[in-house]
């Protein structure tokens, strides 16, 4: 393949007629020779799905209504995808079908390589969504929220309590963990959504309008939390806040009426529209529907 060196074996081959060879001495060759050969399948399929999230034509109607229409995006492996667009611009939809919740009328997606139609299984072990709805048990405290979601993916107790104490420091929730989460505030559930997203160690999380109703301090506080995980997993946040978009962002696409109008970097949107302010660059592409 392109751009991959191939993996040659430093070692001779061990055959029958090599002198002085054990028979272990042949196992153990072969098994680095089939180990290497492993490494290299993987480095080339690694290579060949770059991109986390390939979608081709994707459509989903609803009787009457078009939701998403023809969705053809592509989002990379490790970067902070923003789907930008008011209520009702089909952000949760997409995120819906790219989470196997629900079929696309049309089209696929390649999600990790795999299809949402043909492989749905294999998707959902790849990752992590936090929905638009709070998504925590408001009767158990935040710990048991944690470890019923552990359980949920069949950790042991020692991997659950390690789990939660990297989640715990990782969201800052020391001083919540044993508070029921229902009497949390909007910004602290939305943390522990999060961080139940984050349990299964996903490749792919998808962030459906994390900060919605959150007060202007909340909100910045989850954007330091969205922060840090960036570059450690590829992240696909819908928003209908520009600046949200703008600020925690590697690339954006913005969506009207399910289609995708325009997508590339806050400054390439701004370029493109003809314009330094990202709120004024938005509303041009959105009226006059692409750039």
């Amino acid at each position: 393949m392109d751009g991959v060196t191939s993996v040659t074996p430093f070692f001779i081959a061990a055959t029958d007629e090599t002198p002085s060879m054990t028979e272990e001495a042949r196992i153990n060759i072969f098994s680095m020779q089939s180990a290497m050969i492993d490494c290299e399948n993987k480095l080339k399929w690694r290579i060949t799905y770059m991109w986390a999230i390939k979608t081709t034509g994707l459509t989903k109607r609803y009787k009457n209504l078009t939701a998403v229409d023809v969705l053809s995006l592509e989002i990379r492996q490790g970067e902070l995808f923003a789907l930008l667009g008011v209520n009702g611009a089909g952000k949760t939809t997409a995120v819906k079908m790219l989470s196997c919740l629900t079929k696309p009328s049309e089209g696929d997606a390649e999600v990790g390589g795999y299809s949402i139609l043909k492989n749905p299984e294999q998707v959902k072990r790849l990752i992590g969504v936090s929905p638009q709805e709070t998504a925590v048990a408001p009767n158990l405290s935040v710990e048991e929220n944690l470890q019923l979601i552990c359980g949920v993916h069949g950790f042991n107790r020692e991997k659950t309590e390690t789990k939660i104490r990297e989640l715990t420091s990782q969201f800052s929730l020391e001083s919540v963990l044993k508070r029921k989460a229902g009497k949390l505030s909007g910004g602290w559930q939305r943390r522990v959504s999060i961080a139940m997203a984050l349990i299964s160690e996903p490749e792919i999380l998808f962030l459906d309008e994390p900060t919605l109703g959150l007060d202007v301090i909340a909100r910045h506080d989850l954007w330091e939390a969205i922060r840090d995980l960036k570059g450690r997993v590829t992240i696909i946040l819908t928003t209908h806040y520009m600046e949200e978009a703008e600020v925690l962002s590697d690339r954006i696409g913005i969506m009207k009426s399910g289609k995708l109008l325009a997508a590339g970097t806050a400054e390439e949107l701004k370029e493109k529209a003809g314009t330094a302010d990202f709120e004024k660059a938005f509303v041009s592409i959105v009226k006059e529907g692409e750039v």
